[in-house]
């Protein structure tokens, strides 16, 4: 028999024992609906992220980060540096989101959304599992001698690792640079693209350190996500919980025994098995409570389910519930700080629409030449400027020119050539722009320019144009 344990759980992680060092954790492979369903979205997520970087619609990776070159893809749509406030809103936007999820739901999103989540229990542990054996395998194997059957598990296991850590890189790169350069640098092979092998086998040593050995002490130590959810939640978050108040009951858990009546010795329905601890992947008891390491897997629901269904007890003993529901039989209610996120997340949204349906596919941007001053040209007076035309759609601009709207004048191109602005590319130039002085209102105006491709126009800008002074 038993009782709630004390808070000193509290002053450690649990992959850390007495004496300070790593504790590995050797997780029962978990079974049951839950892990059924997470095992259906973790492979289409999977599907989906290996997948999306050489998906393209109209001539766009679907995504790309390409953080060099400031250039991104998402969902198709490509951003540019002039875009990247774009990027910020729709990156605290994805922060507002997972505020407002993890005060209703708690950590559900490192559970069934992470990367780290899918990729370590989902790909890794499924292939520890297969080649090491379960739980009770993996123990034994950890402490046997080094014979060959160790020797040959852990150079299986390690060597698919590795094979599983480089590929995900090679899919981690086209996501970086583009999957068309990945193609490229593949075909040509390693020799000429040497530092590019060298970063990426920097990043396959970066993954198999994560999910060979660091393992779910990234989710512990390394996720800022864990500390935020302390923060955030709060006696109406709906978690992975313990029901300690029909766990426990008057004279706490106890073992089972078949030749009682449990409900009438005043003993809870938690039989202590310990199942649920075993099961953890990141080797918790979810009896103590909601807890930093807790990544709401699921895992001990499907297990203590289970146990509950093979000795006759109701089943929800460990199940998604929020404090209040264990405690004061609440349901779950939309609470005043969670509509101030969906508020604050609405504004977000529709300011993002806003900025997306406002936004050009060409930017020009046309500068005076910094330095320079006018110059007379017969009877106008001329100033050289620098032109820089982004064009962001995935046509070609084969036929690009100048005209000055407003006042009259004429634009000069520096060289005498035709500008042509390829697709998802930039052209950039000099142009002199010359103005008779009776159009001149002081010495410095601002003058309109339309960016034409043959009879289309494809942009406007405005600029200063210095004249002396003495004109007015």
């Amino acid at each position: 028999m038993s009782t709630l344990p004390e808070e000193s759980f509290r002053d450690s992680i649990g992959t850390i024992n007495k004496e300070g060092k790593r504790a590995w954790v050797f997780p029962k492979k978990p079974k049951g609906p839950f892990y059924d369903k997470r095992k259906l979205l973790s492979y289409f997520l999977l599907a989906f992220l290996l997948s999306a970087p050489f998906i393209k619609i109209n001539g766009h990776q679907f995504l790309m980060f390409n953080v060099l070159e400031r250039r991104f893809n998402i969902f198709s749509f490509p951003f540019w540096p002039q875009d990247f406030h774009l990027f910020v809103v729709s990156m605290i936007i994805g922060v507002v989101g997972l505020a407002l999820f993890t005060v209703a739901f708690g950590r559900i999103f490192c559970g069934w959304f992470c990367p780290q989540t899918i990729f370590m229990e989902m790909v890794f542990r499924r292939i520890e599992y297969w080649i090491d054996g379960d739980r009770g395998a993996q123990i034994r194997l950890q402490k046997q001698e080094w014979n060959a059957e160790k020797i040959r598990k852990r150079v299986t296991k390690w060597i698919v690792f590795f094979i599983f850590s480089f590929l995900i890189a090679n899919v981690f790169l086209a996501y970086l640079v583009s999957s068309d350069k990945l193609l490229l640098m593949i075909k040509e092979g390693p020799a000429l693209h040497t530092s590019t092998l060298i970063a990426l086998l920097i990043f396959t040593a970066v993954f198999y350190f994560v999910f060979a050995w660091f393992r779910e002490q990234v989710c512990i130590i390394a996720c800022p996500y864990g500390r935020m959810q302390g923060v955030l939640l709060d006696n109406k978050s709906i978690n992975v919980a313990y029901d300690h108040v029909r766990g426990e009951k008057e004279l706490g858990r106890a073992k089972f025994n078949k030749q009682e009546d449990r409900a009438a010795t005043g003993k809870g329905d938690c039989i202590d098995c310990k199942l649920c601890v075993h099961v953890c992947p990141t080797g918790i008891d979810i009896r103590n409570g909601t807890q930093l390491e807790c990544v709401n897997c699921t895992a001990c629901i499907d297990e203590c389910d289970t146990i509950m269904e093979s000795v006759g007890l109701p089943k929800g003993l460990i199940r998604y519930a929020s404090e209040d529901e264990i405690v004061k039989k609440e349901k779950f209610q939309f609470t005043t700080r969670m509509k101030g996120y969906t508020a604050v997340l609405a504004i977000l949204i529709g300011l993002l629409i806003g900025m997306l349906f406002l936004r050009n596919d060409v930017e020009a941007t046309i500068l005076r030449l910094p330095g320079q001053l006018f110059e007379h040209k017969g009877e106008n007076i001329s100033n050289v400027y620098t032109y820089k035309i982004i064009n962001k759609t995935s046509r070609e601009f084969n036929h690009v020119t100048f005209k000055l709207v407003h006042p009259t004048g004429k634009i000069i191109l520096v060289g005498n050539h035709e500008i042509i602005v390829p697709k998802e590319g930039q052209a950039k130039g000099t142009i002199f722009i010359e103005i008779n002085p009776a159009y001149l209102e002081g010495d410095k105006i601002k003058i309109d320019i339309e960016v034409h491709n043959g009879d289309e126009i494809i942009e406007t800008a405005t600029t200063n144009f210095m004249g002396p002074r003495s004109f007015n």
